[in-house]
C-alpha cells in the first residue's frame, strides 16, 4: 500500500446521519422549495394585477397615466415588464428603499422632460406648474430677443454737438472743430522724402575724404603755443 491511501485509511471518516436527521434535513429542504414556489406563485399573481390594472385602465383613451403605490424593486419590475408587454412607458421616481414608485403613461401622451426632471427632483407637476415654466421660458426668450435688438441698434445722440457748442466758439468754429487734424510740418514734421540720401556710394565717399581734409587743413592753420 503506498503512502497516500495509508494517509487515506488512517483519516477518520465523516460521520454517517442518523435517520432522525435524514429525515430532518429533508424536511429543511422541502421547506425551502415550498417557500420559494409560494413566492413565485405570490409574484405571478401580482403581474396578473398589474397586467388587468393597466388594461382596464388605459381602456379608457382619457386616462394617460396610471400611478403605482410605493414598492420594492422586484414588483417595480414587474411593473416595467407588464408595461412594456402592453405597449406603454413606465418610469421610476423616489428613493430606492423609501418611497421609490412607478407611473406608467400611454405612448400616445408621453411625458415631457420637463414633468420627468420635476419628479426626479421630488417637485410637484401639474397643469398649472407647466403654464408657469412656459411663461418663464416665454419671458426668457423675448428678453433675449429685447437684448439682441439694443446691440444691433445703432447709437445716435441725442443732439447736435456743433450746435450744442455754437453758442459759445461759433459756427464756424464749431465746425473746423469737427473736421480731421492734420500734422503740422512746422513741429518737427519732416517728410520721409526729405531724408532720403540719393547720392552714390562713389559720391558719398568723395564728400566724406573732402570734410577730412577740410578738417585736417583747418587743424594746421591754428597757431602754437
Amino acid at each position: 500500500m503506498d503512502l497516500l491511501g495509508s494517509i487515506m485509511n488512517s483519516m477518520d471518516k465523516p460521520p454517517t446521519p442518523t435517520e432522525k436527521e435524514k429525515l430532518l434535513i429533508k424536511k429543511r429542504k422541502q421547506e425551502i422549495e415550498k417557500r420559494q414556489n409560494e413566492e413565485k406563485e405570490k409574484l405571478k399573481r401580482f403581474k396578473e394585477r398589474v397586467e388587468a390594472k393597466l388594461k382596464s385602465h388605459f381602456k379608457d383613451p382619457k386616462n394617460v397615466m396610471l400611478k403605482f403605490e410605493p414598492m420594492d424593486q422586484i414588483c417595480r419590475s414587474i411593473v416595467h415588464e407588464a408595461a412594456e408587454s402592453n405597449g406603454l412607458l413606465s418610469y421610476a421616481f423616489g428613493c430606492d428603499g423609501v418611497d421609490r414608485y412607478v407611473r406608467v403613461y400611454n405612448k400616445s401622451n408621453p411625458p415631457c422632460e420637463d414633468e420627468l426632471a420635476a419628479r426626479r427632483r421630488g417637485e410637484p407637476w401639474n397643469e398649472q406648474v407647466k403654464q408657469q415654466l412656459l411663461e418663464k421660458r416665454q419671458q426668457e426668450k423675448q428678453e433675449q430677443v429685447e437684448t439682441g435688438r439694443k446691440k444691433n441698434k445703432k447709437f445716435t445722440p441725442n443732439s447736435n454737438y456743433k450746435d450744442k457748442y455754437a453758442h459759445l466758439i461759433g459756427q464756424d468754429a464749431a465746425l473746423d472743430a469737427a473736421k480731421k487734424t492734420e500734422t503740422n510740418k512746422s513741429y518737427g514734421f519732416v517728410p520721409s522724402e526729405n531724408k532720403k540720401d540719393i547720392r552714390s556710394i562713389e559720391q558719398t565717399m568723395a564728400d566724406i575724404r573732402a570734410k577730412k581734409r577740410q578738417k585736417l587743413s583747418n587743424d594746421s592753420n591754428v597757431p602754437t603755443i
